[in-house]
């Protein structure tokens, strides 16, 4: 086994000295001839190198070098080449370490078809005999959209008959509806020539690239030169026909029409995934608008994955544009290309348009994860405080304590828990402060952390993986010396205060405690409040019930022979003190015996 090893290391040694330092492709191979990755290099010698020279720190980087048993490679003459080999590749071979690209569903396109009188459907099939597609359109609203301007600017055929020139002039045909209802002219009976009918076409497909000034140029020209001659009502016609392109243009232009054959890319990560968003401009419209996601097989960068979706969108919608807008610099070179990394201005907003897109996508998805695993959405709340508060690990018990009182009386604590994100009402626990006199909130709120932690080191009970204060800094500080300087325990600690308005206003953390920004509306911010507000609600429950029954039942508390199962019996039948006065020896004695009724008669009429 151990010769064969050398062996097979040996040979691969022998491929990667020979390589050459030029552009291209390299395939690495398992020992059952299967392709299991792809990659691009601009040197070929350098990047296959880097593989086997070197300790690789993900795992699953060192899983694919150990299964490599045999590489190929392809020489091409640019990088360009090297990137469009590489997806076409990917796609062709799906080998089992790339990203995967998550994107299954046909998309619709709009057909001009290839005939006499050509037809405008929508459809999901690509059939290579002469006609035009635009699109796919991944937004169905726009393809409608545009689909609803062309019927009310063209009386296009809706029949799927053969209009031949030899089948129109054998009268094959008889006009339908749509003649009748003037939403067609009729040239399957002569009634409209091939010429207007094509000159119609030739518009259609200046809309559907884009290019909608062209089209409002012409019905411009069309117009006045038709009230010119004095024919107003041809003229009404064409300017209702311009009327509805020019609304159409307001609505789906967003930058100056200046900006034209542009490309815009936008890309999000998270741990497993990537998502990018592609927009294609003519004339200052979105004629393009595409989201879809890699998953992650090696750790791969923002870089990578961002070249890989601009090779694979471009080829995808044969973009030719000239100018590609990306959030960041990109290291690939293509010919006759510009990346453009704007900072301000008309190309900006597209850029944050194409952002705000990729990450309402990104959000889709994880929304439609989570109703199918909901307990991702509890992992995704807890990496998210992980993140933030740059913890060793995942908070998946968290722990969170307020205190409650007034002026001092009756002064409690309570712990709530929340295990996975969500409460744990079996661990919930109050605490009557035994040891504090009077309002001191830092002195009871260290009796209570002390009582819950010494106790659960005594049991072996298990220990919190963040514990959350009701309070500012000043609380924050005495959990930490009893957490730290008294039980020498290493557990984070993190302190929600409120604003004037009692709402839940910012996160604190870490000695000395600094500001954590967490945005209100997002699903962290309103875990972080759901625990606030549950603590409080379990702290001043317990204080009102301590205090209901203190005040209530106060003047029976100090009458001898009267304890707690006397009184509640008291209580039940009587319902108040004032009654209990107010009701008579034997009624009294009825419920208690007479040696306590008479000790009662006499404590309650002094």
């Amino acid at each position: 086994m151990e010769k064969e090893e050398i062996t097979t290391n040996d040979y691969l040694k022998g491929i990667v000295l020979n390589l050459p330092d030029s552009p291209g492709i390299y395939q690495y191979l398992n020992s059952e001839g299967t392709i299991i990755y792809v990659g691009k290099a601009k040197n070929l010698k350098r990047r296959v190198s880097s593989y086997f020279n070197r300790e690789h720190p993900n795992g699953k980087t060192r899983l694919l070098v150990s299964k490599i048993a045999d590489i190929r490679y392809i020489v091409v003459k640019t990088e360009e080449d090297a990137l469009l080999l590489e997806n076409n590749l990917i796609k062709k071979y799906k080998p089992r370490y790339n990203v995967l690209l998550k994107d299954d569903k046909t998309y619709p396109s709009i057909c001009v078809s290839n005939e006499y009188f050509p037809r405008i459907f929508k459809t999901r099939k690509i059939i290579r005999n002469g006609s035009s597609y635009y699109g796919p359109y991944s937004h169905m609203p726009s393809m409608l959209a545009v689909m609803d301007l062309i019927k009310k600017l063209y009386p296009i055929r809706t029949c799927k008959l053969n209009l031949s020139p030899e089948n129109i002039r054998a009268g094959k045909f008889n006009v339908c509806l749509e003649y009748h209802i003037k939403n067609c002219k009729g040239p399957c009976i002569g009634q409209q020539s091939h010429e207007e009918y094509m000159k119609n076409i030739g518009e259609i497909k200046d809309i559907l690239k884009g290019d909608t000034q062209i089209v409002s140029d012409l019905l411009m020209e069309e117009m006045q030169a038709l009230a010119a001659e004095m024919k107003f009502e041809e003229a009404q016609k064409i300017k209702e026909k311009y009327d509805l392109i020019e609304n159409y243009r307001s609505k789906s232009e967003v930058v100056n029409s200046i900006i034209h054959n542009v490309d815009v890319f936008s890309i999000e990560m998270e741990e497993n995934s990537a998502y990018i968003n592609y927009l294609h401009i003519t004339n200052g419209c979105i004629n393009q608008a595409f989201t879809f996601e890699y998953k992650k097989r090696l750790n791969e960068t923002k870089e990578e994955l961002l070249q890989l979706g601009i090779i694979e969108m471009r080829e995808r919608y044969k973009s030719t544009s000239r100018e590609i807008i990306v959030p960041f610099e990109v290291d690939m070179e293509m010919n006759n290309v510009t990346f453009t990394v704007p900072q301000r201005g008309e190309k900006k907003h597209l850029l944050d348009l194409s952002v705000m897109n990729v990450k309402q996508y990104k959000v889709d998805r994880l929304k439609q994860a989570e109703k199918l695993n909901p307990e991702q959405r509890s992992v995704r709340l807890m990496k998210e405080i992980q993140e933030q508060l740059h913890m060793k690990k995942m908070p998946n018990h968290i722990e969170c304590f307020d205190n409650s009182n007034i002026q001092g009386s009756d002064a409690v604590a309570a712990c709530v828990v929340f295990k996975k994100a969500k409460p744990s009402k079996k661990d919930y626990r109050k605490y009557i402060i035994k040891t504090v006199t009077g309002p001191d909130d830092y002195a009871s709120m260290k009796e209570v952390v002390r009582r819950r932690y010494s106790r659960a080191i005594e049991e072996g009970s298990p220990l919190p993986d963040l514990i959350i204060i009701d309070g500012g800094k000043g609380q924050m500080e005495v959990v930490r010396e009893v957490i730290e300087d008294e039980l020498h325990l290493d557990i984070p600690i993190a302190g929600l205060a409120k604003d004037r308005k009692h709402r839940t206003s910012e996160l604190l953390y870490g000695f000395p405690p600094l500001t954590i920004g967490v945005k209100q509306s997002t699903p962290l911010f309103h875990l972080l409040e759901n625990i606030q507000n549950e603590v409080h609600r379990f702290a001043i429950t317990f204080h009102r019930d301590k205090r209901s029954k203190s005040q209530v039942a106060s003047a029976l508390d100090n009458i001898k022979g009267i304890g707690e199962k006397r009184k509640t019996a008291l209580l039940k039948t009587f319902k108040s003190v004032s009654r209990i006065k107010q009701a008579s020896l034997e009624e009294i004695a009825a419920v208690v015996g007479e040696a306590a009724a008479k000790n009662i008669k006499e404590n309650l009429t002094e």
